[in-house]
């Protein structure tokens, strides 16, 4: 598979794993989290499919796209176990959370969702779904859409 196809058939993952998920959220109270702003096309997308949730932003630098920057007061800007320990420490619950951390070292990303995962346990609403393009540990593996190859994309709940 090429690149430019891994790439498109990534993203559509994700698109259709993010409205599966806001479906799946409904009478969940809670914010919502996308870790890895990069250019904000995902988080564009979560303002659109969840108009009246808060979403929280985490990434080390902003430099999205100037129509995808997050309030200043929703983006934590900076490396992630500080930023999910502040997260934490106001008590916010979170109903969904996209985890997009990566550097395309697969070995290196795999280690630091391990080592993130408890830490965004700790911010999860009991029941709340996690939606991941890494493996995360400490929760329950569940099935996505039928559209999503099961490697592509992993499905959680808390």
């Amino acid at each position: 598979m090429s690149r430019l196809d891994s790439m498109l058939r990534r993203l559509a993952a994700q698109r259709d794993g993010l409205n599966w998920m806001a479906d799946q959220i409904t009478g969940i109270e809670g914010d919502v989290v996308d870790f890895g702003l990069g250019n904000g096309r995902t988080y564009d997308h979560l303002r659109e499919i969840l108009p009246d949730r808060r979403i929280w932003v985490m990434d080390r630098v902003l430099q999205c796209h100037p129509s995808c920057t997050p309030p200043a007061e929703d983006f934590l800007q900076g490396e992630a176990e500080p930023m999910l320990r502040k997260l934490r420490e106001t008590g916010v619950k979170i109903a969904l959370a996209h985890y997009d951390f990566g550097s395309g070292i697969k070995d290196n990303d795999v280690a630091e969702s391990a080592r993130l995962s408890p830490l965004i346990a700790a911010i999860m609403q009991p029941g709340g779904y996690l939606v991941s393009g890494q493996p995360l540990v400490g929760f329950e593996q569940i099935k996505g859409p039928d559209t999503i190859a099961p490697d592509r994309y992993l499905f959680y709940r808390a």
